[in-house]
């Protein structure tokens, strides 16, 4: 199916008035940005022996193949039954699988983890589920940018 060649699916609502004029600010582009090339590094570093199938070099969590998932993205038993409660029940396929797997495993990089968690798991489904909710979605396609 074709959402599930789209890794993150999130729906972008209107920002109220009240949130728009507020003067708190929310977390630093500096901050963001070091807590993202730091899973980079994460990634780099976990990768940096690996090619994929046609010989080329793994550079995110998003060139993982199958094998690379199985090897990369080991889940404690309480994630392998929310993950497989969501292969149920949103009726998901392999492909959408695999890309849950992988967008957990940023997840976890982003958070500093180096073992997936059920929360990350928990994350990757909610990201993914909102293409099955039947609302309007705003869908992010370039998955390399972590």
């Amino acid at each position: 199916p074709l959402l599930d060649r789209i890794d993150i699916h999130v729906e972008v609502p209107r920002v109220p008035f009240q949130k728009l004029s507020d003067e708190r600010r929310g977390e630093p582009s500096a901050a963001i940005r070091a807590r993202v090339e730091a899973a980079r590094a994460r990634q780099s570093a976990r990768f940096a022996t690996l090619k994929d199938s046609q010989g080329a070099s793994l550079t995110t969590n998003a060139d993982m193949g199958p094998t690379q998932v199985r090897d990369h993205c080991p889940v404690v038993e309480t994630g392998r039954q929310l993950l497989g409660a969501a292969m149920r029940q949103m009726n998901l396929s392999t492909q959408a699988y695999h890309r849950v797997l992988k967008l957990a495993r940023t997840i976890a990089d982003l958070a500093g983890s180096k073992r997936i968690q059920p929360a990350h798991i928990a994350e990757a489904i909610h990201l993914r589920s909102a293409a099955a909710d039947g609302v309007m979605k705003v869908a992010r396609t370039d998955h390399r940018c972590l």
